[in-house]
């Protein structure tokens, strides 16, 4: 392909690239590649220490994986509400700001886990409502951007979803989750940068059984609520993602699978290709909502925008661009996973 991504003066520099998940697959991609790639573990909220990153590296192109998702998960956040600002607010948008005073292109990993799926007006949590005065008033009024917004709808028994899925455009309608709070208003901010690309993930997973594979957490799980969602798989996506990179898009892009997919149809793959001995258990919404602290973000989200950016690069010239639709690409994934596995002697050798 006659495109920008075979210039040699291209330098990638990956945030988050020395011990994250998502980061280390990416540099391990742009390695094979043969680019010019660079990690750094500098914490994005010391803006002394990013400017000295970038004037040393001085990369083309930054992808920042960074930030906090929690361990083991969103919960974290919950009790970790300043480290949290700091990493996913204050660091990311500094980060960018640098990016753009060099003229750099940047790529934000980002997360679509911000639309939720109940046919009822937002729920605001505390940390959306103002500060106690001294005179209590008697009502409160949640911000203006949330202020009468209503989410999709899934039937009944949650199997299917009703309403459309959102697009790029569509506004964050999901506040259950402080972790979810933080990257949907530094999105709101993120979007007037020009040089800056926000990749949308959702329940991202691998070839391999890595923690912090989707699959590999609710193959762990006592209990599964089977709703289906926006996933991610990166083996198709994260190619995309430097080509993107290379070609100068900007602004957000919903980055997942085209369709939704039901945690229960997820098991069952994984149990029909990698360990025909799997067993799962569901439980409702409400007996999920009894241990974790905070709401979970159920949605499907639109790839339109995507899948004509994959056409172009096609049309390019680019033959192996391709988003393959969810259930095609577990399956691929899957029958990858088991090869590995059967390697090492693991799960259906």
């Amino acid at each position: 392909m006659s495109n920008p991504t075979t210039s040699p003066a291209r330098r990638f520099l990956i945030w988050g690239g020395a011990t994250g998940w998502v980061g280390g697959l990416l540099e391990k991609l742009l390695i094979s590649q043969c680019k010019d790639v660079h990690t750094t573990g500098v914490r994005m909220e010391n803006q002394t220490e990013v400017q000295r990153v970038l004037d040393e590296i001085r990369p083309t192109h930054v992808i920042n994986c960074a930030g906090k998702t929690g361990r083991p998960n969103v919960d974290w956040c919950e009790d970790h509400k300043l480290e949290t600002i700091q990493a996913n607010v204050i660091g990311t948008l500094i980060l960018a700001d640098e990016c753009e005073k060099r003229g750099i292109h940047c790529t934000v990993m980002a997360t679509g886990c911000k639309s939720k799926s109940r046919p009822t007006p937002t729920a605001f949590p505390t940390y959306l409502l103002p500060p106690p005065t001294c005179t209590p008033t008697p009502t409160h009024t949640p911000p203006r951007f949330q202020t009468g917004i209503y989410a999709s709808e899934y039937t009944p028994d949650h199997s299917h979803l009703l309403t459309p899925p959102f697009r790029e455009t569509d506004p964050a309608n999901f506040s259950g989750s402080f972790y979810s709070y933080t990257k949907s208003r530094v999105e709101d901010l993120l979007r007037f940068y020009p040089k800056t690309l926000i990749l949308r993930l959702r329940m991202p997973v691998s070839d391999d059984l890595h923690p912090r594979n989707f699959v590999t957490k609710i193959t762990q799980y006592s209990h599964v609520v089977s709703i289906p969602n926006s996933n991610s798989i990166l083996s198709d996506l994260l190619p995309l993602a430097i080509a993107m990179a290379e070609h100068a898009e900007t602004g957000v892009v919903n980055f997942t699978n085209p369709g939704a997919i039901s945690h229960n149809e997820v098991l069952g793959l994984y149990r029909e290709i990698v360990d025909p001995g799997f067993k799962w258990e569901n439980f409702t919404l409400e007996e999920q909502g009894k241990v974790v602290k905070t709401g979970r973000s159920n949605c499907e989200l639109d790839t339109t925008k995507l899948v004509g950016i994959v056409k172009r690069y096609r049309a390019e010239g680019w033959e192996g661009a391709e988003v393959p639709e969810i259930r095609v690409a577990y399956r691929r994934c899957f029958e990858r996973m088991r090869e590995g596995l059967q390697s090492r002697g693991g799960a259906g050798a």
